[in-house]
């Protein structure tokens, strides 16, 4: 889903390594079962904090017969607040999340797509230099190219999400931003639909992002990111990764070697270095071709040191600033890869490792502050703090410190 400018995803939970919600197309845009029926006191709170918005927004210029509209029939939906409180027990490993996100016929659709949608992706990568392969990744992985967008009415579920007040002020901003876009009369209150926490359409945009950077590409005087002609979206998606710098014609990275003697402690994706350093260390591609040197590149070791090596470049963070999980950015770059013909990871991924669940993350961080491997909190969420600490404990049992959290790892551990 669209990282908007405000705040992170409200719905950054799952993904491998990060935080969303990728699983088949996009579980971000599961559609909500039928609800179950709010109390009538929460009924009535709901309708309280409803006219006190109502209040707020037609001092923000939002007309009245557009909120009532934007309002009518709309219900607590608690199926919506279900999945906000959600927090998956269990999670998948990198390679089992890319292996949906790049599956075969994943690649086979995006590949037909290409050829259906030539025309129109030719003058999307014209207009804003975003390739077409990327540009049909990015749909490929929202909606699984437009099939699944989700069904849960927008207003509903962003309007249950600032009434249940977890993340109110972001759910409100969201909400009045979804209220400017149906006044401007870019899409019907009937339309308006997608995932469960608000974003929308094939390349699933949340209100402010599309705000800012959603398209009339196709010159009918609406930006339709809803319909069933994806232009809009496409054209959306490529000026959003425009905006933020995609480099055309550049790699997001590439699979590596890395020499024995590497030392892991620097494989860090906020170390980025000129590709000199990383060829002064031996690194190469791996064909054995020299790195390219298209500017600062960081090392990226997703599975730890028995798993394949990347170095990756300006456009992988530009992928970020669209979902800020790796794994994301990964499948993103990688479906693109594989559109355009390219081929499989050359190193194969240490299937033999099960994936942690979140109880075992955090006795993994429990175990290592214990040790005096400080992860600043057991959250059961791999973060930087207790990578830090896993390579630190490494380091110290003389082991290679690439701050993977591994069952092995957690095995010795205890």
């Amino acid at each position: 889903m669209l990282k908007t400018s405000l705040a992170a995803s409200l719905i950054t939970a799952a993904l491998v390594g990060g935080c969303a919600s990728h699983a088949s197309p996009s579980q971000q845009a599961a559609p909500a079962a039928a609800p179950a029926k709010p109390s009538q006191a929460e009924q009535h709170n709901f309708i309280a904090w409803r006219d006190d918005f109502r209040r707020r927004a037609l001092a923000n210029g939002i007309r009245a017969e557009v909120f009532d509209t934007a309002f009518n029939n709309i219900d607590l939906n608690k199926q919506v607040i279900k999945l906000d409180r959600g927090q998956a027990e269990f999670t998948r490993q990198i390679w089992e999340y890319l292996d949906t996100a790049v599956s075969a016929t994943r690649v086979s659709t995006g590949q037909s797509k290409h050829k259906a949608l030539a025309d129109t992706l030719a003058q999307i990568e014209q207009r804003y230099g975003v390739e077409a392969e990327v540009v049909l990744s990015i749909w490929g992985m929202e909606t699984n190219y437009g099939s699944y967008r989700g069904k849960t009415p927008t207003i509903e579920g962003l309007a249950t999400l600032a009434f249940e007040g977890r993340r109110r002020a972001f759910a409100e901003t969201q909400l009045m931003a979804a209220l400017q876009i149906l006044q401007a009369g870019d899409v019907s209150v009937n339309d308006m639909r997608g995932s469960w926490a608000g974003a929308m359409g094939h390349t699933q945009f949340m209100p402010t992002s599309y705000l800012e950077y959603a398209q009339d590409f196709n010159g009918d005087g609406k930006r339709n990111i809803w319909s069933e002609d994806p232009a809009d979206a496409l054209a959306s998606a490529a000026n959003y990764l425009s905006r933020f710098g995609w480099q055309a014609g550049m790699p997001w990275g590439l699979e590596v070697t890395l020499p024995e003697t590497f030392d892991y402690t620097q494989a860090d994706q906020k170390n980025r270095q000129p590709v000199a350093y990383w060829q002064q260390r031996g690194i190469t591609q791996v064909n054995g071709q020299a790195l390219p040197d298209i500017g600062k590149a960081a090392v990226l070791v997703p599975a730890g040191a028995n798993g394949p090596a990347f170095v990756v470049f300006n456009n992988f963070y530009v992928i970020k600033r669209y979902n800020n999980a790796t794994s994301y950015a990964m499948g993103v770059g990688h479906l693109a890869d594989r559109i355009a013909g390219g081929a499989e990871f050359s190193r194969p991924w240490p299937r033999h490792e099960r994936a942690l669940s979140r109880t075992e993350k955090r006795e993994l961080q429990q175990r290592l502050t214990q040790q005096g491997f400080n992860t600043k909190g057991a959250d059961g969420v791999i973060g930087p703090n207790t990578m830090t600490a896993i390579r630190a404990w490494q380091q110290a049992k003389g082991l290679t410190a690439d701050g993977y959290a591994s069952a092995s790892l957690l095995e010795r551990l205890r």
